[in-house]
């Protein structure tokens, strides 16, 4: 009790000690509770979740692309592939302005491209096949055509979805663009403008006359950065803020307010990861009998308490993803045949450890459990408790065997060969260490592909293979909670979405 009431005078201090001129309750502003700093606010490299959610407000993408596979066009009006695979043509809106009024053309979008694709800027991935850069040639003011050096899907996939436009005439003397800020306030043509940054406290926004999707709702829109959770609480309920995501622990606490409450899926998978390069799991069949020996619901229902809160994950796409494929071994709970499948390979009094993010309760209370449910399937599991960033850069050692297991999530979006980075034997984020020939070369045909009906076949199979080879025990697409203020309305004709949790700001309105 005396912590509660500890954790709520410093939750109120707080909130008196608010800068003055931000009040969630005036009747043309939004006020959006955020839990840290944007770790990047250059549009070109944001990868982070509020860094992302900063750009979203300001620029705009050429295209989205949505959970099902179908396009919504942003900037652009068309973009068509040619018959050969090897070029595509994307013709912009006309009448397209930057928020300063200037016309967006054809010069903007290769700008962007062009500078995005110098390695030295360390946004490039996307922009080159193997060795060889894709071509950007300028057809009109309006049209761009891409030109692949060999034909390839999920390139032209990269280059049509996500990537944030910026204009050429306020960038071009920027000389690096490796930095998480750029030196100029940002000019876009999203549906806000900037106005102002104090780090650790708020980023303020105001609507953009110039944009393309209408009028905005409402004018002002202000992220409040307050890390305490019990902060944010305090702040829903008294109206110090109008919105926020929060955790499931929060919502028995919540639920008792007079809030709006809505859930989404980002599409993300939540996971117990396997260490191949780990001497006690050379064996496939000890990896399974782990797997049998976790009791997948029981997880899902400690973490999430409501089932509203989560889908039960099998495979390494979650299941809104296209290609998903269910028919993939699930490995249901199952102890007889996890002792079974150790007694087949010769192992007997099992010791594995675990590490994990030990500065959160959940995570903690994850590993706790397992470690009872493998205990009866005679497996010794070791808890190793770090901070998140430690376990996984100690998990992108190719060479390490610190931890046989350990707990992760992750969001890749919707094109399925952006999972190679984990997957995929040369991956960037392989911190499986996996090194397994038939992925390579069904995330190498996937890739290639262009016809959609054969690349799900190929992502089926693959699919079943990465399940079979006991990579990795998906567990969870956990949903995503954000409580409202009931003065706020609008949020389906934002639109939840992943990352950036509304795909539009603008769309919200206030009802008084």
């Amino acid at each position: 009790m005396r912590k509660f009431i500890t954790a709520l005078f410093v939750s109120l201090i707080m909130l008196v000690s608010l800068p003055l001129g931000i009040n969630a309750q005036e009747s043309d502003t939004f006020t959006y509770a955020i839990s840290g700093d944007p770790m990047s606010t250059n549009p070109l490299n944001a990868s982070d979740r509020w860094g992302l959610t900063y750009t979203n407000m300001i620029f705009s993408p050429l295209m989205r692309v949505n959970e099902d596979g179908s396009t919504k066009y942003e900037l652009a009006e068309s973009f068509e592939i040619a018959e050969d695979g090897l070029s595509a043509e994307m013709k912009l809106k006309e009448g397209l302005k930057w928020s300063d009024g200037e016309a967006i053309t054809a010069d903007d979008v290769i700008f962007t491209y062009t500078t995005k694709a110098k390695k030295e800027n360390g946004s490039s991935d996307a922009f080159w096949i193997g060795e060889k850069q894709i071509n950007f040639e300028k057809v009109d003011d309006l049209t761009v055509k891409f030109v692949l050096p060999e034909v390839s899907a999920a390139a032209i996939n990269k280059l049509s979805f996500e990537n944030y436009i910026i204009p050429e005439h306020i960038y071009s003397e920027v000389t690096d663009f490796s930095e998480s800020s750029l030196p100029i306030d940002p000019i876009g043509s999203g549906p806000y403008k900037f106005v102002e940054y104090k780090n650790g406290e708020y980023i303020k926004f105001e609507a953009n006359d110039q944009y393309y999707g209408g009028e905005a709702g409402i004018k002002n829109i202000i992220f409040r950065i307050i890390p305490e959770t019990d902060a944010v609480k305090v702040a829903l309920q008294t109206g110090e803020v109008d919105a926020s995501m929060v955790g499931v622990m929060d919502m028995a606490e919540l639920s008792q307010s007079d809030l709006d409450v809505y859930s989404y899926s980002e599409g993300g998978i939540g996971y117990i990861g396997m260490n191949l390069s780990s001497d006690n799991l050379q064996e496939q069949k000890v990896r399974q009998a782990i797997m049998y020996a976790t009791n997948r619901e029981e997880i899902n229902q400690a973490i999430y308490q409501d089932k509203e809160y989560y889908e039960p994950a099998y495979s390494f796409l979650p299941q809104t993803n296209q290609f998903y494929n269910d028919d993939v071994e699930h490995y249901d709970y199952n102890l007889e045949k996890a002792k079974t499948l150790l007694e087949e390979v010769g192992v007997d009094n099992l010791k594995i450890n675990i590490g994990y993010d030990s500065t959160s309760k959940t995570t903690e209370m994850m590993v706790t459990l397992l470690k009872e449910q493998l205990a009866q399937a005679g497996i010794e599991l070791e808890l190793l408790g770090s901070d998140q960033a430690t376990v996984i850069n100690e998990m992108l050692d190719p060479e390490s065997k610190k931890y046989d297991l350990f707990v992760n999530g992750y969001v890749f979006g919707v094109e399925p060969d952006a999972y190679s980075a984990m997957f995929g034997s040369e991956g960037s984020f392989n911190i499986f260490h996996v090194k397994n020939d038939k992925i390579d070369e069904l995330f190498n045909a996937g890739q290639k592909e262009l016809d959609v009906e054969k690349r799900k076949e190929i992502y089926n199979e693959l699919q079943s293979v990465i399940a079979e080879e006991a990579i990795f025990f998906p567990h969870a697409t956990g949903k995503k909670i954000i409580v409202s203020n009931k003065r706020i309305q609008g949020y389906e004709e934002a639109k939840f979405v992943p990352i950036y949790s509304l795909e539009d700001m603008s769309k919200l309105k206030i009802v008084e």
